[in-house]
Formats: structure tokens, C-alpha cells, sequence
């Protein structure tokens, strides 16, 4: 997942292309999230370098709202390129928005912290360390919060969706292209799966050229599966080994 995960998609159809802000509140199945950890083994080739999980860690408060607390680390990698990356992101369980997003990240030596302090009530967000405040989307989403976001979509095979979401607008809008249906059989188990191609601006696993694909379950559920995409030194495969869920995690 190295230089973040910015992610994808959106709601309504025009003319091939969808561009919406969000789906309805109501609509998004936070309760069931929290205390759901999914972990994965990280494939490059038929060689497992590491692993990666997902992680809803329970109910927060920042400044004053209450969040959605999410965690996604990946560490491992080939001996000759090694990664720690680890992003937590707080949103906002009555509007789905970032309020909170940090990235750590250690990848071939090479270690950055970002914290970023993000306010969708007044349009702007804030970098620590940098002095100067910047505009920021109406009802942002960092990399990790899409992770679940994309979750509550109809993903439809053969639609082309945006989302003009991203908390940095200058990286929007981003692109969720719907493939086909696929069944995969992983370390979790065999589920019948959308396949979708994020399409990022910029940096990330998802930028244009690294043809990363997500496996989302095609049920209820929407658990990601599998994700696939290319790194400098090779592709790599992330694949569910375990879903587990603690019903005390509040």
C-alpha cells in the first residue's frame, strides 16, 4: 500500500460517468464495521513477503464529533526493498467525512510521518508542521477512509465512476472503473468478487500506469478480498487470510 491509498467512486450515472459526492448516511453500514479486522499475506510472485491488515478499532471523539476510528498497516516486502507503512483515519460517523488522517511510513529506508488535522465544516485542513492552512472537499475522505467508503457502492460492472472527495481536491477526482464479477479462491476462503480498477492522480499503489485491481466480496458484506498492484520492484498481491470481529471493540 506505499505512498497511501487513495481510493475511489461514487453514485450516480450520467452519460457513462458517475460523479456524486456520497451515498446517504443512513445508508452506510458503520455499526457492523466496528471491531471488523481482516488480515492478508502479501504475495510477490509465488514468494509470501509480509502481510497487511485492516482494522475497524472502534468509536473516537475528535473535537468534539464522533468517529470512526480505521487502521491499515502492510509491512514486509522482498529482502531487497522492505516496507512499514501504517495509515489511521477518524471520520465522522453521522457524515462520513475525515476529521483526522496519519500516515507512517517506512519503505526501503526511506521514513515520513504525515498528520494531517482536517475541519469539512469550515473547508480547510491542516498539515502538521506546515504553518499554512489549505482548502479541503466538501465531506472529505483520506486514503484509508475510501478503503470502506467504495464498501457501500453498487458497483455495477462496465460503469465508470468519480468522486470529487479526496481531502486534497488537486488529486480529485478520483476513478473507480467496474471490470467484471470473478470468483476467487484466497487463504480466507472462495467468494464470488467485483473486480474494480482505481485510477489515482499522482502517487500511490493506484496511480495510473500500476493497473491495481481490488476483489470486492459480492454480497452484503463487501470485504475486500484481494488487491493487486505494481510497485517499482514488481507486482504485488494481497490476499484475505482471516476475518475476525470484536464485538467489544465501541
Amino acid at each position: 500500500m506505499t505512498r497511501g491509498l487513495p481510493f475511489l467512486a461514487a453514485l450516480a450515472l450520467v452519460a457513462g460517468t458517475a460523479r456524486a459526492q456520497s451515498a446517504p448516511v443512513d445508508s452506510l453500514p458503520l455499526a457492523s464495521w466496528v471491531g471488523e479486522h481482516l488480515a492478508y499475506e502479501a504475495k510477490f510472485g509465488i514468494l509470501n513477503v509480509g502481510t497487511a491488515e485492516m482494522q475497524v478499532v472502534g468509536i473516537d471523539t475528535v473535537r468534539g464529533t464522533p468517529t470512526m476510528h480505521l487502521r491499515f498497516l502492510l509491512e514486509g516486502g522482498p529482502f531487497f526493498y522492505r516496507l512499514h507503512d501504517v495509515m489511521e483515519s477518524w471520520v465522522g460517523l453521522d457524515d462520513f467525512a475525515s476529521r483526522r488522517f496519519v500516515q507512517d511510513f517506512d519503505e526501503g529506508g526511506r521514513k515520513r510521518e504525515n498528520i494531517y488535522q482536517i475541519y469539512p465544516d469550515s473547508g480547510f485542513y491542516r498539515q502538521e508542521g506546515v504553518d499554512s492552512t489549505m482548502p479541503t472537499s466538501t465531506r472529505p475522505l483520506d486514503d484509508a477512509a475510501f478503503f470502506y467508503f467504495v464498501r457501500t457502492l453498487d458497483l455495477t460492472p462496465g460503469k465508470r465512476y468519480a468522486l470529487d472527495r479526496y481531502f486534497k481536491p488537486d488529486r480529485n477526482p478520483v476513478v473507480l472503473e467496474v471490470l467484471a464479477r470473478d470468483t476467487i479462491d484466497v487463504p480466507a476462503g472462495r467468494f464470488p468478487c467485483v473486480v474494480v480498477r482505481p485510477i489515482i492522480k499522482g502517487g500511490g499503489i493506484f496511480k495510473e500506469g500500476a493497473n491495481g485491481r481490488m476483489w470486492i466480496t459480492d454480497d452484503a458484506r463487501r470485504i475486500v478480498a484481494q488487491i493487486q498492484t505494481k510497485f517499482a520492484f514488481g507486482s504485488i498481491t494481497l490476499r484475505l487470510t482471516g476475518i475476525q470481529h470484536d464485538s467489544t471493540a465501541r
